[in-house]
Formats: C-alpha cells, structure tokens, sequence
C-alpha cells in the first residue's frame, strides 16, 4: 500500500496566530502538536503529502493552491506553488489551513502533491472509502495530512449550542483514530455527525 504515514489535524482559522490575535497563545500548544506531527509525517519516507479536508462537494484541487482568511476576518493569504490563478479556485478552509500548516515546514514544502482533495461533508461512508481506496492506489509512496474538527455543539457558547450527544461522539472519533481504527471511523453515523456539526467525519472517513 502506497500510503506510508498520516496525520490529522483541526482546521479551526483561530490556529492561525493572525486571526487569534490576542488569544493566540492559548492555542501555542495545539500548534505545536500539529507542526511536531506534520514532520514526523514528513520524514516518514513519502514522497509526496496529499492535503485531504471537508469541501463543499468532492473537488480534485490543482496546484498553484490558493485562498485567504479575509472571511474569517484577515486577508491574509496562503500560496504554495507557480504564479498562477488556483485550480479550480480557491481552497475550502480545511484545504487553507491544511497549506498554511505545510507552509511552516520546509521538509512538507518539498513533499507537498500537485493536488489536493476536497471531499463533501455530505459524502456517504462508501463514497469516501472509494476516494481513499483511489488515493491509495497511487503509484508513488505518499502520506495524507486529514483535515477535521470534531463537533461544535458541546456547550452554549459553541456555534451548535450544547448537545449532550457531542461529547461521546468526539470520544468514540478520539479513540478510533488513537487506535488507528478504520472500522470505526467508517461506522460514524453521517446524520449525527451532521446534526453536531461536525466538520471532520467524510475526511476521516475517507482515511479509513
């Protein structure tokens, strides 16, 4: 199997320092643990890393990879890759943060595809196996660096209010990418999974 190593990662905007502003220190530690697994990843003797994260709908992104936190309230701008216009445009945010976390490491530079995958957040379990099944019949020894949040309902600040379904819900995901699970990560229930908002559940499953 050509898929030598993964890692996974949130794509929350707030990890980018800029956008944190004043409370960017409370996420330090976060950050760190994504760049450390970024380059344990890194030096895991792929050849190229392939960028994986929830999308719109199932979009195949070419290189130059482009786009900007302007929505989230910076224009700051991530591009990786020759001058150009992005194809087919600009990245989803789980795609953008997932650049500027390959932008910080100089080895993950070097490695990063000529593509990137965007996956529907409505995509069945089946429908990201198939995307996972294609990505690891690749030629070429390559790793996935898998973008994805876990549920925004767990209190009544979150953007989903506080849903007592959220907790067990990101338990099981926590233990089934620590065990390195496949089987579980393909019994997530998308419909729950939509209900808690949850941003990760097609491109974890498309890992597994």
């Amino acid at each position: 199997m050509p898929i030598v190593a993964a890692a996974v990662c949130p794509h929350p905007p707030l990890l980018v320092p800029e956008l944190a502003g004043g409370a960017a220190a409370e996420l330090d530690d976060l950050r760190a643990e994504c760049d450390a697994t970024l380059a344990r990843v890194a030096a895991a003797g792929a050849q190229r890393i392939v960028l994986v994260g929830a999308d719109a709908g199932t979009t195949t992104y070419g290189r130059p990879f482009h786009g900007s936190f302007a929505p989230w309230g910076l224009p700051l701008e991530v591009h990786i890759g020759p001058d150009g216009p992005p194809v087919p445009g600009p990245l989803p945010l789980s795609l953008l943060v997932g650049a500027w976390l390959v932008t910080r490491n100089v080895r993950a530079m070097a490695l990063i595809s000529d593509t990137a995958c965007g996956v529907a957040a409505g995509a069945t379990p089946a429908e990201c196996a198939a995307i996972g099944e294609r990505l690891a019949a690749s030629a070429t020894p390559l790793a996935l660096l898998v973008l994805g949040d876990g549920s925004a309902c767990h209190d009544e600040q979150a953007p989903g209010y506080a849903d007592p379904r959220a907790e067990p819900f990101d338990a099981t995901v926590a233990a089934a990418l620590a065990a390195a699970d496949p089987a579980a990560l393909l019994a997530l229930d998308p419909q729950l999974a939509a209900e808690l908002q949850v941003a990760g559940r097609a491109p974890w499953q498309v890992l597994a």
